[in-house]
């Protein structure tokens, strides 16, 4: 839902195998909880950094699809392993949108943009 390295920045990607709007209920969700964390802490920005090198780039979606294959050199990414991995299994994502922590030690915050420049 998010993109490392990008702030402030969430889309929704629903699931290829059940209903769409199941994923992007959760996503939703999930930002509402990032969003209500940041407030608590006057925090501004909120930057996912992918810290770990051994996390390897796959596609986000695997499909054999032409028009997949075509385009998977420009369509977002994920990684190898969690945070970074997408799950195609509402129960797992249920678990972790709603009750994993938000400050899970990818997520940055700052209380501002200039902040980050500063340290």
């Amino acid at each position: 839902m998010m993109y490392s390295d990008v702030p402030n920045l969430a889309s929704s990607f629903g699931y290829t195998n059940a209903s769409w709007t199941l994923k992007s209920d959760l996503t939703a969700e999930y930002v509402c909880r990032l969003l209500k964390h940041m407030d608590a802490g006057a925090m501004r920005v909120a930057r996912p950094r992918k810290r770990d090198d051994s996390i390897a780039e796959q596609p986000a979606i695997d499909f054999s699809s032409g028009y997949i294959q075509r385009a998977k050199d420009v369509l977002p990414k994920q990684g190898s392993k969690r945070p970074w991995r997408l799950h195609q299994n509402y129960a797992l994502d249920m678990l972790e949108f709603r009750f994993a922590s938000v400050n899970d030690g990818t997520m940055e915050f700052q209380r501002t943009e200039k902040q980050r420049s500063a340290t």
